[in-house]
């Protein structure tokens, strides 16, 4: 079955960086597309990042262009995200998706808090 585990979330001070990982299994990680989520506290869960299959397009959000960067690596069936100069807004548990077939899929999440 599909599986999404995110991990490298934390608490940095405005300003710093964290880079999230992603490790799927269960399906061709190299055949889909993948994406980042978020969810702020009270708030609805929103879209981060996106890469194509092959790495070779990539969307953001306009809250985090210039600040993240997303990137996968197909061998180790991985996707990551990296934050820079993260701010307090982006505090927010960070969601890892695929969408395969009709099905989407959703890891746990990961905690991030950016405050000093």
């Amino acid at each position: 079955q599909v599986q999404l585990v995110e991990s490298g979330g934390g608490l940095v001070q405005p300003g710093g960086s964290l880079r999230l990982s992603c490790a799927a299994s269960g399906f061709t990680f190299s055949r889909y597309s993948m994406s980042w989520y978020r969810q702020a506290p009270g708030k609805g869960r929103e879209l981060v990042a996106s890469i194509s299959s092959g790495g070779g397009s990539t969307n953001y959000a306009d809250s985090v262009k210039g600040r993240f960067t997303i990137s996968r690596d197909n061998a180790n069936n991985t996707v990551y995200l990296q934050m820079n100069s993260l701010k307090p807004e982006d505090t927010a548990v960070y969601y890892c998706n695929v969408v395969r077939t009709i099905m989407t899929y959703w890891g746990k999440g990961t905690l991030v808090t950016v405050s000093s």
